[in-house]
């Protein structure tokens, strides 16, 4: 009897650390947790997420990233969990990372340092930045289910993306006076890599709008992306460097003509005024005159006039 009752009291202690003490645990600060019971998650609804993320997409992609919600265990405990439970823990602190960075080949691009992309003119390009993101809160099921590894196809969007937008981007055009007409029709041709060089700004702004519709797809909300560098191949900088100096060059020659134009211009103004103030002072004593005489006319009539010229004769 001895040797069953601690058998038994063997398998009740083994039970009790295998799946009672064993099933405690805790949810970091910078933790969320999803419980899942026989292997399906513990949802709030069976209806998709109704989240303003979700607007970003597509019509055509709003059923098939229709996601539903699930119960998210906040921080703190400690919690329990059966045996047949099972807990996933995602953390939802930001993380920065290289954009030239491939998770499944670390050797492309230049070792994760550098990305390549093509301009509309044909240029290689390469770019160095960095995005930042976070796993969405609210979609957590898109992101432990959704697809197999998230940040995978987040960066491979992104990237995708930000090639379609270098290709195509235009620098934002600029209202035209009347007093920079003829500068800008004498402005020379515009490089693609100096219109993104100028307007990176433009670049990442848009980049971010375009990227809010990750979170509704794959559970991943990005904060920023900033592209800090642009560079061009050794061999094109040189070229680079002529076409900008020869650009200011005819800048500053057109902003070097404008100004003697304006100043001619006012120098004119003033002399059509000193021509004019020298007419009206030779007029003034002639109207003077005329006034006088016509008083004369109208006092005493047309013989005032003739004894008036006799008299001055």
């Amino acid at each position: 009897m001895s040797v069953v009752a601690g058998i038994v009291l063997g398998f009740i202690v083994w039970f009790l650390m295998r799946y009672l003490v064993a099933g405690i645990y805790t949810v970091d600060q910078n933790e969320r947790a999803v419980k899942t019971i026989f292997g399906r998650a513990e949802r709030l609804t069976d209806a998709a997420i109704d989240d303003p993320y979700a607007e970003y997409l597509r019509p055509e992609e709003r059923e098939r990233y229709r996601y539903p919600q699930v119960v998210v265990i906040p921080p703190g405990g400690p919690y329990f969990k059966w045996p047949w439970e099972r807990i996933y823990k995602v953390s939802v602190a930001t993380q920065t990372m290289n954009m030239a960075l491939d998770l499944e080949n670390p050797m492309a691009n230049q070792g994760g340092t550098k990305l390549e992309a093509v301009t509309k003119d044909q240029l290689n390009i390469a770019l160095e930045g960095q995005i930042r993101y976070r796993v969405y809160e609210r979609n957590l099921y898109a992101y432990l289910w959704g697809v197999k590894n998230p940040i995978v196809h987040v960066m491979g969007y992104f990237i995708s993306i930000l090639r379609e937008r270098i290709a195509n981007f235009e620098a934002p055009q600029r209202a035209i006076t009347t007093e920079t007409a003829p500068m800008e029709g004498n402005m020379v041709a515009s490089v693609s890599i100096n219109d993104l060089r100028k307007n990176l700004r433009d670049l990442n702004e848009l980049m971010d709008r375009e990227c809010l519709s990750a979170a509704a797809r794959y559970g991943i909300q990005f904060d920023a992306s900033l592209i800090t560098s642009i560079d061009a191949p050794p061999e094109v900088e040189s070229a680079l460097a002529a076409i900008n100096t020869a650009y200011n060059q005819v800048s500053s020659d057109i902003s070097l003509a404008q100004a003697s134009a304006d100043q001619k211009i006012v120098q004119s103004k003033h002399a059509v005024e000193i021509e004019t103030l020298k007419a009206q002072a030779e007029v003034e004593p002639l109207m003077a005159l005329a006034k006088q005489l016509g008083d004369l006319k109208r006092i005493g009539g047309p013989q005032a006039l003739g004894h008036t010229c006799a008299t001055s004769v």
